[in-house]
């Protein structure tokens, strides 16, 4: 079994080699400018790799992209094989990264919670205290005894 600091580094070979492999090796047109290589990450064995992707379009271009990766998948794989120089290259996987649905989420949830805050700010602009100014109680002069009178 293979040392997390290799596995990481392997990691980082195939992301850098399956971008550039994309962006200038691949003639196939569903593989155009618009996929991007976020993350990859490999297994303790070094036997399989997974590659997350995004693909910044509409859900025709996602599936041709996902349909061009796997036409790819065996091109990519001997470029990675080449560049590690290891005994067995990792099969590739490719999944569709969920990163940027997730942050369009998040981002929408942001939103409406500033409405919400803005909706609250608005009411209590003009609101007062349930109670006194100063809610703390304080001893009235008068009841303050003096003991160095008697």
């Amino acid at each position: 079994m293979a040392d997390n600091a290799r596995a990481k580094r392997l990691a980082d070979l195939i992301r850098e080699v399956v971008a550039q492999k994309l962006q200038r090796g691949i003639k196939d047109p569903r593989l155009g400018s618009h996929v991007t290589i976020t993350d990859t990450r490999v297994t303790g064995d070094l036997r399989e790799a997974t590659v997350f992707y995004t693909v910044y379009g509409d859900d025709e271009e996602r599936n041709e992209a996902a349909a061009g990766l796997e036409s790819a998948k065996g091109i990519l794989r001997s470029e990675v094989g080449r560049a590690a120089g290891v005994k067995f290259t990792p099969t590739l996987t490719f999944v569709m990264d969920a990163l940027p649905d997730t942050a369009r989420n998040i981002e929408d949830l942001l939103d409406k919670a500033r409405q919400s805050d803005e909706k609250v700010r608005e009411a209590s602009a003009g609101a007062k205290y349930a109670g006194e100014a100063d809610p703390y109680r304080k001893p009235d002069e008068d009841d303050e005894t003096d003991d160095t009178a008697e």
